[in-house]
């Protein structure tokens, strides 16, 4: 399955193709003209702009609201617990409680259009994942010819003490979901980057290679910072020493705004980044259920999603692609990506907590 999804997400690569109307399009339109105004709920702030363009488009009422990953998580169990639902969407929230929880216990459902399922891959229909936003390992490019880092090892040696920076995984939890992802499906790539780096077999007495890597990490002091922060130490302009670090594709359109000089590490040992997902669903009990359904069905389209493609944020659909434009270039290294394991997400809330505390008691400032 691991190959299949990778191979999905490389023929996203190809140009945006377009949707033809169709009958179950055609019975959505008409049943949401005849239902109130809703609000979706997005992590990013081209949401507005979306629900603008699908509101001009339909002739409805629908508003884009930006909501973190906790924000959305509460905003949607207040909601179906107060019986007032305003927010009959949510898209890329935390994905691993909402699999986990709120799916199961009836807060949300996932919906996915019959005519675009068949050409999604099976991992991204139950629950749908309508994109997968790349969190990648960069560079300045202005500082060095090329990515002084090849191994995720090297991070914990002291030259890169106090040079490296990303999310809090404490405030982030997509980035402690992450290092249950490597613990659980690719310790032995993380113990094979230990051996490449060291020249000796990793031996952790009893102890993961993930969890030695993320202890011996958090130990060499890195700079914790909001996603602003951690773009500007890596990639403004200037700089003799740059931070190394890990950060959203979305940033690399600071390159153009603000002359950042961002570049993605490839062949980096054992991931050049991760894929996280992107989950669309729809409120339970929502007065606009076909507003709902309607706006899941425009962002999986070409249009729906050009907004949020742009920031390098790879569509489900194969026969959408990245713009020619996108800044990163993370097309050109989608198999270089750990892809996310979505059937671990009851795994990655019940060890949520303890990559916390490791996280926590081994981080040196």
């Amino acid at each position: 399955m691991h190959k299949c999804v990778l191979t999905s997400l490389a023929l996203a690569m190809i140009s945006g193709a377009a949707f033809a109307q169709t009958s179950e399009l055609d019975g959505l339109i008409e049943a949401a003209r005849a239902e109130p105004p809703t609000t979706v709920y997005a992590v990013t702030g081209k949401i507005v702009e979306t629900a603008e363009a699908f509101s001009l488009k339909y002739g409805l009422q629908v508003t884009g609201k930006k909501v973190n990953e906790s924000g959305q998580i509460d905003l949607l169990i207040r909601e179906h617990q107060a019986g007032n639902v305003t927010g009959s969407v949510s898209l890329a929230s935390d994905a691993s409680v909402i699999i986990a929880d709120l799916l199961s216990q009836g807060v949300v459902e996932s919906w996915v259009p019959q005519d675009i399922a068949p050409y999604l891959p099976e991992s991204a229909r139950d629950p749908l994942v309508v994109v997968s936003d790349p969190h990648v390992w960069a560079y300045n490019s202005e500082a060095y010819e090329a990515c002084p880092i090849s191994n995720i090892w090297q991070l914990t040696d002291a030259e890169w003490s106090r040079r490296v920076t990303l999310m809090d995984p404490l405030d982030k939890p997509a980035y402690a979901d992450w290092f249950n992802q490597l613990a659980e499906h690719h310790d032995a790539a993380v113990a094979a980057a230990y051996e490449a780096n060291y020249g000796k077999p990793f031996d952790g007495a009893g102890e993961s290679a993930t969890q030695a890597w993320v202890k011996a990490f958090a130990a060499n002091s890195p700079l914790i910072g909001d996603s602003s922060v951690v773009a500007e130490a890596i990639g403004a302009p200037g700089q003799e020493q740059p931070f190394f670090g890990m950060l959203s594709t979305a940033k690399f359109r600071d390159n153009e705004s603000k002359g950042f000089k961002l570049a993605i590490c490839t062949e980096m040992q054992p991931f050049s980044g991760w894929l996280y997902p992107g989950l669309g669903v729809i409120a339970t009990g929502t007065p606009a259920p076909n507003t709902a359904k309607l706006f899941i069905y425009y962002l999986l389209t070409d249009e729906g999603i050009e907004a949020q493609r742009i920031d390098g944020k790879v569509p489900s659909d194969p026969r959408i692609g990245l713009p020619d434009d996108e800044p990163s270039g993370v097309g050109d290294v989608m198999d270089q990506m750990m892809v996310w394991n979505t059937a671990s997400a009851t795994s990655d809330i019940d060890a949520r907590q303890d990559w916390q505390d490791i996280w926590r008691m081994s981080l040196t400032r």
